[in-house]
């Protein structure tokens, strides 16, 4: 199935768009990939566009803070992480509101669905938390938890949430990738965790974990 990919702007931020023919009559998934930090929405797409997704439409936001040299982050480490955490959430929930009124011509149902790497991954797990907008499913890879003082948003329903990270990640330890799942866990949501001998990247078992998972 070919996807067209394209780009456009919401909110003065860079959003790459990839669309192929949906049914309207099937629930459509409208799948947001965070990129890492440091990075574009260019780096995340590279990899998106290796998944195979049955009734789903792609967009890849770029980044709110200027992290220089035309790369972006989600927020800030240090001092600042808390209060651009909390920009962060309410960005996502702008990029959210766009995207389903963009797509707002698709009669049938449209379901949020986020997924990243790194401080990507930490931004699907994050908005899942703190984010006031409904979400369907979830993943992450090689993610974690920044600090943040919100209030965590109890859904009403749990979501499914598969949480990827590796043994040999050299720049998130298994160990905080592993607390964040189990954070997800204890806010009531369904999550698959699974800890590979990978380092800090996306393989291609990765790429079928989250075609498994999203297809499913």
């Amino acid at each position: 199935m070919t996807t067209r990919y394209s780009t456009t702007e919401w909110n003065n931020k860079k959003i790459i768009l990839g669309e192929s023919e949906v049914d309207p009559e099937k629930p459509v998934n409208l799948l947001i990939g965070f990129h890492g930090a440091g990075s574009t929405p260019e780096n995340i797409l590279v990899l998106g566009n290796r998944l195979t997704l049955q009734n789903t439409l792609m967009v890849f936001p770029e980044g709110p803070v200027n992290a220089g040299d035309g790369i972006w982050s989600w927020w800030e480490d240090g001092p600042q992480q808390k209060e651009t955490v909390e920009s962060f959430v309410t960005y996502t929930s702008q990029i959210i509101d766009s995207a389903h009124q963009h797509y707002s011509n698709i009669k049938g149902t449209l379901r949020t669905c986020l997924w990243g790497f790194s401080q990507g991954g930490a931004a699907s797990l994050t908005y899942t938390l703190l984010g006031t907008r409904s979400l369907f499913k979830v993943a992450s890879i090689c993610g974690f938890l920044p600090e943040f003082s919100g209030p965590i948003i109890e859904k009403n329903e749990p979501l499914d949430i598969l949480g990827i990270f590796g043994s040999n990640d050299e720049i998130v330890p298994s160990f905080l990738a592993d607390h964040a799942l189990e954070e997800m866990k204890s806010h009531g949501h369904q999550v698959e965790s699974k800890e590979t001998t990978q380092s800090h990247e996306i393989n291609s078992e990765n790429l079928q974990d989250l075609c498994d998972f999203f297809n499913s």
